[in-house]
């Protein structure tokens, strides 16, 4: 659909996924075959931050605008949409070391971790469990460099955005949501995702690269456990999408379980009301 719209719309495409950013893992991250930006631009032992997604989306964006008067953004990596949309005031990454310091220090005395971010930054505190350890080392490190957990969280489902937006969710089904997480799943082994997995972890894989869904279940389970597990977790997932999605200010929902073009009529007939 995002291809599409950008044909008929004589623009380009902006990925917002967290985990196409890597080149190597085409097939278990639904790769576009071409033409979208932010796609393959990763080694998988490097990390990505945000905030250094955050950089080069608008860039991208800036560009597309400057050049062809509108861009696409598109994907399902909640936090990644709206880095590419607005400002978000992103803090730049922390020092190197900074975290594997504070995992070390959760791990040792998680009691005394949540104690000391309690010090430092009462308000991200508050915020967060003291058993939730990626998010109590995220507020340490964060605190350690001057910034805060807290800092725009209002922001992040605000209606503020760089340039005027028009957002549009697509909905369908949850029966037919389940049955297209099937199809795709299929999909991917047919085209070889086991192989492909077993390449990607002959070489580094850094943090961020091994979030990607599914990599843990085809290299360690059977490939009809994996298969059944993927299923499992990718419905979970776009569960969750579907709830973040719903907490956008001004998103439109098209019903998307309409033939492509259709769609893509749908959403320039809301575009041209604006």
């Amino acid at each position: 659909m995002a291809e599409r719209l950008a044909v008929r719309l004589g623009t380009g495409v902006v990925s917002a996924d967290a985990l196409q950013v890597y080149r190597g893992l085409p097939i278990l991250t639904n790769q576009p075959a071409a033409g979208t930006q932010l796609v393959a631009i990763r080694e998988l032992s490097e990390e990505m931050s945000v905030g250094e997604y955050a950089a080069l989306a608008h860039e991208a964006i800036d560009e597309l605008v400057a050049a062809r008067r509108c861009a696409i953004v598109a994907g399902g990596t909640g936090l990644y949409l709206r880095a590419a949309l607005a400002d978000l005031g992103v803090p730049a990454r922390p020092a190197p070391g900074a975290r594997e310091r504070w995992e070390a220090a959760y791990a040792a005395d998680p009691q005394a971790a949540f104690a000391q971010l309690q010090t430092l930054d009462p308000a991200a505190a508050a915020s967060v469990h003291q058993n939730d350890r990626r998010r109590v080392v995220r507020a340490l490190e964060l605190a350690e460099a001057g910034a805060s957990l807290t800092a725009g969280q209002d922001r992040l489902w605000s209606e503020d955005t760089r340039r005027p937006t028009l957002v549009v969710g697509l909905d369908v089904t949850p029966e037919d949501l389940s049955r297209r997480i099937g199809e795709r799943t299929r999909e991917m082994f047919e085209r070889g995702v086991v192989e492909e997995v077993r390449r990607a972890l002959q070489g580094p894989i850094s943090r961020t690269a091994e979030k990607a869904l599914g990599l843990r279940e085809l290299s360690e389970l059977p490939a009809d456990q994996a298969f059944e597990r993927i299923v499992t977790r990718t419905q979970r997932y776009a569960a969750y999408q579907r709830k973040w999605m719903r907490r956008i200010p001004g998103i439109v929902m098209i019903d998307g379980g309409r033939p492509v073009e259709e769609v893509v009529d749908a959403i320039l007939d809301v575009a041209r009301g604006r």
